[in-house]
């Protein structure tokens, strides 16, 4: 800022203010403005007429127009399965055939698209199964589908053209913010694929907009605007954590600036501000940004649960109890009671392997020199077979018939293996690939010596004392009971002596949950007379209290997504995200040379990098200034910076740095809502040093203050020039981008290369670069 401007700003503040002026007033204290910086009617007739709401609206309106257009062009192509379309597709066409399915996020975004696809007359039958599977050829209304996100990315623009006008910010400045994610090509491509971020991001902005607008209200609490504006952040707030698991980064940012607001509200030297009060105040916003956001939340699985009745891929992934929920589930139909002397085949419900065993021993001694039991091999088989076949044998007197012969939870049983005639054991030996694991292996039936080493205590997973032990539904693990050790087994093979089938050892942890088998089929049954009652299965679904079905899948969404632990050619970490170091490739067309990379507008994110380094420099620079005793920005620009400007930070930080604590694979998509918080810290930033001033007040008035003195930010022609300027430069780079965003025109090597701004960038179909000699 010139020197010949700030003192100007000194020679008014003399002139117009005095202390008589402000004497017992309510201030708005997070912006202490107490003189006229500016007289309107000097300001540029340009900047004036941009400052009316018409000429606001104009703009608005082009960039409104500017975001449908950019982000519709060629919306139909590629007509094929785009990236993660194989997921959420097909999440859509579930929801349309009412078929039950799991997944890590939450399900308000997958509803809107399937609803989208059933108002455009989907149904369903398309799989989404491949990338590059033909919409065209299986007649998927896939441009509707695809106009959902498009529609959301579109209207994000104005919100976040909103957001800075909200917030007191000139229409060039709002203009210059909505402007980076106007043209930004990043946020395009996701916005025309059916991909869960343009919702994410859409809510995530209006949930930014209605808290300020709630904030600009707090002179008129407990109003009906107030209670309106502080509910409406409640619901935009649910349906951004309902749209994507990383939606709760949004519920924590707001989160933390409430408990910065009620710190304030404590402070007992500010006017009015009793116990009483805050408890008013902590009261309402536990009401409007807890209670309300989390029923809301709560009422997207209500009907995620009501709409998927029947049964699908999910299944595997819930309970037994769950499953039988499901009208046409396998445990449902075809779940029977197990009763002694039955011959069953059981799996491990991790690896599906059946219980198997053969004539063949273990060998003496191992490659690493320990020594065996030379026992009968106990394996985890994949294929079916009659060595698959176990016998449950009961300890304890039964009736001749009746219900008293059927397998309980926590009864002990012995398993025999039908075809050698033995019992399963196992022993304080080493397991032939885990030395601290127990082996498991067989002994002979009619051997009692080892009694004891042969007697298993059936667990059941439900847990209900006397359950009966069923098919399909019984999930169970099987607890030795002289050792306490739980039989398991592992995807690692045993070596060519046990043709490569998987160990089964003792896991010494009795309470294992991968430690868990079912019984599969039943293969022979005893007492046939004793099922007459059960020939005709009830068919009929069963229900489940839908906080346990809310829960166990909470539990199962954490659980999975914190396993997405695999590598991925286009995995980046955090740290390469604010320079847009990588993309992802989403889509390839080999014949034609045509590919969509996923990659942002390298202008607008280096100049937000850019603006977030300048703005932690500017509140450093004026720490260290004030330290000394300087003054160097007038209170009401230094609170705009810190509160509102600082509030963008908090948005940004919250959004981006938890990822550098997760094991998970992350791609770049997953910096896109801090990168939008970033191009409102840059528009804070443009303002800062294009003006000395701020529009003030923005804060709505209430009873306790007075109208103040306005003062306007002096952007004059500077900020009109600087705007076109940088539009003109984005959409420049947007356009050279452009064929890796729509995936069309097909580009030769050489133009392949030519879009390579960056080393890092893993095109397709790039041309060989052969050095001259």
């Amino acid at each position: 800022m010139a020197g010949k401007g700030k003192s100007t700003l000194r020679q008014r503040q003399t002139a117009h203010a005095g202390p008589s002026d402000l004497e017992h007033e309510h201030t708005q204290d997070d912006e202490h403005a107490d003189v006229i910086y500016q007289n309107p009617k000097n300001r540029n007739q340009l900047e004036l007429l941009l400052e009316t709401h018409q000429g606001s609206a104009i703009v608005v309106a082009v960039l409104t127009a500017l975001a449908f257009a950019l982000r519709f062009y060629k919306i139909n192509h590629p007509d094929q399965v785009v990236f993660d379309e194989v997921h959420f597709g097909k999440f859509a066409s579930h929801y349309i055939m009412r078929q039950y399915y799991f997944d890590v996020h939450p399900p308000f975004a997958k509803l809107l698209f399937g609803l989208a696809g059933w108002f455009v007359g989907f149904d369903g039958q398309f799989t989404f199964d491949n990338i590059g599977d033909s919409y065209t050829t299986n007649h998927v209304p896939f441009v509707g589908m695809r106009a959902l996100p498009a529609i959301l990315g579109s209207l994000t623009v104005p919100v976040v053209y909103a957001i800075m006008k909200t917030s007191g910010y000139p229409t060039i400045v709002a203009a210059f913010s909505a402007a980076i994610i106007l043209f930004d090509n990043a946020h395009i491509a996701q916005s025309r694929l059916i991909l869960l971020d343009a919702t994410l991001i859409f809510f995530m902005s209006l949930t930014i907009y209605a808290y300020i607008r709630f904030r600009k209200l707090r002179y008129r609490e407990f109003t009906t605007e107030w209670w309106t504006w502080l509910i409406l952040t409640g619901v935009f707030m649910a349906c951004t954590w309902g749209s994507k698991v990383n939606g709760i980064l949004t519920v924590f940012a707001i989160g933390l600036a409430v408990l910065v607001d009620l710190w304030d509200i404590l402070d007992y030297k500010k006017e009015g501000h009793t116990m009483e009060y805050f408890w008013r105040h902590f009261s309402a916003r536990a009401t409007g940004l807890i209670v309300v956001p989390f029923v809301i939340y709560l009422s997207f699985f209500y009907i995620h649960f009501a709409v998927l009745t029947q049964s699908g891929p999910g299944d595997n992934f819930m309970s037994p109890a769950f499953q039988e929920t499901l009208a046409g589930n396998e445990m449902l139909l075809n779940s029977k009671e197990i009763h002694y002397y039955d011959t069953v085949v059981m799996r491990h419900k991790e690896t599906r392997v059946y219980l198997h065993s053969h004539v063949e021993r273990y060998p003496l001694t191992y490659a690493d020199g320990r020594i065996s039991s030379q026992g009968q091999q106990v394996t985890g088989y994949g294929h079916n077979d009659t060595n698959n076949h176990w016998k449950i044998i009961p300890t304890k007197a039964l009736p001749e018939t009746g219900r008293g012969r059927i397998v309980r939870n926590e009864d002990v049983v012995q398993l025999l293996h039908v075809n050698t005639q033995t019992h399963l054991l196992t022993h304080d030996v080493a397991s032939p690939l885990m030395p601290t694991n127990q082996e498991f292996t067989t002994w002979s039936k009619d051997d009692h010596s080892r009694h004891n080493d042969t007697l298993f205590q059936l667990v059941l997973a439900s847990g209900n004392p006397g359950e009966a032990w069923k098919t399909k539904s019984g999930h169970f693990r099987l607890i030795h009971v002289p050792t306490k050790v739980s039989m398991w087994t592992h995807a690692e093979q045993l070596p060519d002596w046990a043709f490569k089938q998987q160990e089964v050892n003792g896991n010494k942890n009795p309470t294992e949950k991968t430690a868990t088998w079912y019984v599969d089929e039943i293969i022979t049954e005893a007492l046939e007379d004793d099922r007459e009652e059960e020939k005709v299965p009830v068919k009929v679904p069963k229900s489940m209290n839908f906080f346990r079905k809310f829960g166990e899948l909470q539990l199962l969404m954490m659980q999975h997504n914190a396993g997405l632990t695999a590598s991925h050619p286009y995995a980046s970490s955090p740290i390469n995200w604010p320079f847009l170091l990588s993309g992802i490739s989403f889509w390839t067309d080999n014949d034609a040379k045509k590919q969509i990379y996923l990659i942002g507008n390298i202008i607008g994110w280096w100049t937000c990098t850019v603006a977030l380094s300048i703005y932690v420099g500017i509140l450093g620079a004026d720490l260290l200034a004030r330290r000394r005793g300087m003054d160097p920005i007038p209170d009401s620009v230094r609170n705009r910076l810190w509160n509102n400007t600082g509030f963008f930070l908090l948005v940004w930080a919250v959004h981006y740095v938890p990822f550098f604590l997760m094991n998970r694979q992350l791609f770049i998509h997953h910096y896109l809502p801090s990168h939008l918080a970033s191009a409102l810290i840059a528009g804070a930033v443009l303002n800062f040093v294009l003006s000395e001033t701020i529009n003030y007040p923005i804060s709505v008035f209430g009873n306790k203050t007075r109208a103040r003195p306005s003062q306007y930010a002096d952007i004059g022609l500077k900020g009109p020039i600087i705007f076109v300027g940088f539009s003109l430069i984005m959409f420049l780079m947007f356009v050279f981008i452009a064929p890796l965003t729509y995936g069309t025109p097909g580009l030769t090597g050489e133009q392949v290369n030519s879009k390579r701004l960056l080393s890092t960038w893993t095109l397709h179909f790039a041309a060989k670069v052969t050095g001259e000699t």
